[in-house]
Order: structure tokens, then C-alpha cells, then sequence
């Protein structure tokens, strides 16, 4: 096999795994309203993933995914370029929502409503859009006492 060969595999499968991820983004895809919500809470979500990201309480491996999210938003290349309409800026909004859900999973609820820089409103469109249950983290909080 040749190095053109070799060259050509590895070009074809990162497209073809970048494909599948746009794929995947845009069956996830929040709606409009929910991207306008997103975008609109980005500065008190930036200070939320910095706090978080400060706490010595949050476990060091979130932590780690914290500071590499807050890298990834500062970065200017995205997965998804920006001037693609919705996906363009949703593949941020789903990043975030999924480490934000693997923090609350971690770290536990109360740090979300403890480092929360905003209004209760935009702390309850941030749970929406991450889909973190405030039902569930009542019960557990029920059953602790």
C-alpha cells in the first residue's frame, strides 16, 4: 500500500466521520426558539462552566472536561462552521448540554444552583436546554434527608 493510498483512507474517514457527526447534531438539534434562549444565556453559562471549573468540590476529571469545553467555545475553528444555518451554532449549545449533564450526573445538582451567576429564569431555560431534571434532583434530596 502507498503512502497516497494510506493518505487518501485516512482524508476519507475523518470526512466520513464528520459527516456522521452533523448527522447526529442535526437529529439533536435544538429548535429555533431554544437556540435564540441558548445564545442569549451564553455570557451567564460562560461564567457558570468557569466557576465550575475553579470548584476543588467538583471532581478533577469534570474539571478537566470544564476547561477543555471553555476551550472549545473560545476556539475560533467550531466541528460545525457557524454560517451553517442552526447547526452552525447548535453544535455549541449541544456540547454544552452534554457536559453540563455529565457534571450534574458527577458533581451533583446543587453545584448548577450554587455557581449559577444568573436569574432563577435563565438557571431554569439552562435545565430545559440541557434537559437536567429538577424533579429527579427533588426527589434525591428527599430521600437523602
Amino acid at each position: 500500500m502507498s503512502w497516497l493510498q494510506l493518505v487518501v483512507g485516512v482524508l476519507g474517514g475523518v470526512a466520513l466521520l464528520w459527516l456522521l457527526l452533523v448527522s447526529a447534531l442535526w437529529l439533536a438539534k435544538p429548535d429555533e426558539r431554544r437556540l435564540r434562549e441558548s445564545l442569549r444565556l451564553l455570557p451567564d453559562v460562560v461564567g457558570l462552566l468557569t466557576r465550575l471549573a475553579r470548584d476543588r468540590q467538583v471532581p478533577w476529571g469534570m474539571r478537566l472536561r470544564l476547561w477543555g469545553l471553555l476551550g472549545y467555545l473560545a476556539m475560533p475553528v467550531d466541528l460545525i462552521p457557524d454560517f451553517i444555518p442552526v447547526l452552525g451554532y447548535a453544535d455549541d449549545a449541544i456540547v454544552v448540554a452534554f457536559v453540563l449533564r455529565s457534571v450534574v450526573r458527577s458533581a451533583g445538582r446543587e453545584k448548577l444552583d450554587e455557581h449559577w451567576p444568573g436569574t432563577p429564569s435563565g438557571l431554569a431555560a439552562v435545565e430545559r436546554l440541557a434537559r437536567i431534571s429538577r424533579a429527579a434532583h427533588t426527589q434525591d434530596r428527599g430521600k437523602a434527608r
